[in-house]
């Protein structure tokens, strides 16, 4: 298969784009490598799939010089014509889009890269899906979408009308323009709610970078609503057996007279209490640190919890890596890397 991954220099787009190419299939990899969050990290990713940092130039095919089968290119998804470019001359099978604008706190401040990227960067991606003739997409949602939902576990099948956060809002928007496309132009399109992901190579704008940080540098650690908040930590390896279990399943959907809009969760089912997280975190650093109990953050939810029967009935998903594992291979990477 001809694969295109969006956000590949994101931290499950790196994973994914791996995994992919290690397996035999031909990946182009998209990313605006934008200054949300540290670009070294971006770039530092890039480099263990064999995209060298000088020779990354906007708009320019680049072929690794680790994995034959593997190319990146530096587009922003609100290119236009690049991106309509780009889809003539490559004639993808399967398109993953993991590009977005990342983070729920920061959609407060900035409101407006959300919009850009997550809605309008989203549709020109869709569209050219559409003019090409590509009858599979999936996209990454987010765990978000189920906002202030009280009922647990969080099912596809619960209301997601209520999002907290700007964030959450454009996640449900991408699901309601992926099942018009679906419709209309008879494209499989697959969503995936994903649960609060970690591990080696991670965002270090989450808990357990900026957690992992502060207690390393002796620094005392913001604990918000006193800790009473609790998530679904999913550990990346399990997250994304998920996804390529998923782009297998797409694929046999080609030939098919109707199209497919479906809604996944993916996560671990198993809700972690951040102070046991914390304990735990601490645990593999062998060091403890300093709590500052705050309030609520504004745009933040009390727990979240994944229904995975879904897509284990679908796909056979199961996540098979505990959290205490999972913090251990995290804090050896952080070690090294840093």
């Amino acid at each position: 298969m001809k694969i295109l991954v969006t956000g590949a220099a994101g931290f499950i787009g790196f994973h994914l784009v791996k995994r992919l190419v290690e397996r035999g299939d031909v990946v182009v990899g998209l990313d605006s490598i934008n200054d949300y969050y540290d670009v070294n990290l971006k770039y530092a990713r890039l480099d263990e799939t064999g995209i060298e940092r000088n020779r990354v130039e906007n708009g320019v095919v680049v072929q690794s010089s680790k994995y034959s089968n593997y190319y990146f290119i530096k587009i922003d998804l609100q290119e236009r014509e690049a991106l309509q470019d780009l889809f003539v001359s490559q004639g993808f099978d399967v398109v993953i889009n993991l590009a977005a604008q990342a983070g729920v706190r920061y959609s407060i401040e900035n409101p407006y890269a959300y919009i850009d990227s997550n809605i309008v960067g989203y549709l020109n991606l869709l569209e050219c899906v559409r003019h090409n003739k590509i009858t599979n997409f999936v996209y990454a949602s987010s765990s978000s979408v189920y906002g202030g939902n009280t009922k647990t576990p969080f099912s596809e099948e619960d209301k997601v009308d209520d999002p907290v956060s700007l964030y959450a809002a454009t996640k449900k928007s991408n699901e309601l323009i992926a099942n018009v496309y679906s419709k209309l132009y008879n494209i499989n399109t697959i969503g995936l709610r994903f649960f609060t992901v970690y591990g080696p190579w991670g965002r270090p704008d989450m808990a357990p970078m900026l957690f992992t940080k502060a207690i390393l540098e002796k620094k005392p650690i913001n604990i918000f609503n006193n800790g009473n908040l609790s998530r679904d930590f999913t550990y990346i390896d399990d997250i994304i057996e998920g996804v390529v279990r998923v782009i297998d399943k797409v694929v046999s959907f080609i030939g098919n007279e109707t199209s497919t809009a479906a809604i996944y969760n993916i996560g671990c089912g198993k809700p972690m209490q951040l102070m046991d997280f914390i304990q735990i975190l601490e645990t593999a650093l062998g060091k403890e640190t300093t709590k500052i109990m705050l309030p609520m953050q504004a745009g933040d939810v009390y727990m979240t919890y994944a229904d995975t029967t879904k897509l284990e009935l679908v796909c056979g998903y199961k996540p098979c890596i505990s959290l205490k594992e999972g913090i251990v291979q995290f804090v050896k990477w952080y070690n090294n890397y840093y």
